[in-house]
């Protein structure tokens, strides 16, 4: 049985949509040249499309084309993933090496979020084929929007590659969902990408 958590009262809902909207605006305006500069590297590094699309799992099982900069040449670009490719993957660009180091390649989900895709703060969009091994306790992590990040991300990101691990810290996040909890996890994300802790 899986209890209907605090998030999908209105007012809550209503605040952390309004969060996200206004959040991811302002990211947009804030990130804007480096976004800028990211496009024009991807498209002078390798030919092929700007923006890579893959099909996620999000709320309500519904399914949504997520956006991140292209990372990979255009031959392998169908496999690309957004975590759990290798440190040394040869299918990955210098440039999209780097913009996935930085975690700019994940700037354009910002358009996931006023979309409605996403959220700034979520649990991890499975892929499909991630989806189609889930158990009834592994759906409810989409009981909530996919985030942009998540506890699972501050709490060690790409480090963290067990996914009941995974399962447990969004299940976690749901249960105990707060406006503050997500400011907070929306901090120490600033603070970790800066740092470049746990990134690849």
């Amino acid at each position: 049985h899986i209890r209907h958590v605090p998030l999908m009262e209105a007012g809550n809902a209503f605040i952390k949509r309004a969060m996200d909207i206004v959040g991811a605006l302002l990211c947009i305006v804030l990130f804007s040249p480096i976004m800028l500069a990211a496009a024009i590297a991807v498209k002078l590094s390798s030919p092929g499309p700007l923006i890579f699309k893959q099909e996620r799992v999000g709320l309500h099982n519904r399914t949504f084309k997520m956006y991140k900069f292209r990372s990979m040449t255009v031959q392998k670009a169908s496999e690309e993933v957004s975590k759990w490719t290798t440190k040394n993957d040869v299918r990955v660009t210098p440039v999209g090496r780097f913009i996935r180091k930085t975690s700019i390649d994940e700037l354009p989900q910002l358009f996931n979020v006023l979309k409605g895709d996403m959220s700034l703060v979520g649990t991890r969009p499975p892929t499909l084929d991630e989806f189609a091994q889930y158990s009834p306790y592994h759906k409810k992590r989409l009981s909530f929007r996919p985030g942009l990040t998540g506890i699972w991300q501050v709490s060690g990101r790409s480090d963290i590659t067990d996914f009941e691990e995974i399962v447990k810290l969004d299940v976690e996040y749901i249960d105990n969902w707060s406006f503050w909890l997500d400011i907070k996890i929306l901090l120490k994300t600033f603070l970790e990408v800066f740092t470049q802790k746990g990134a690849r």
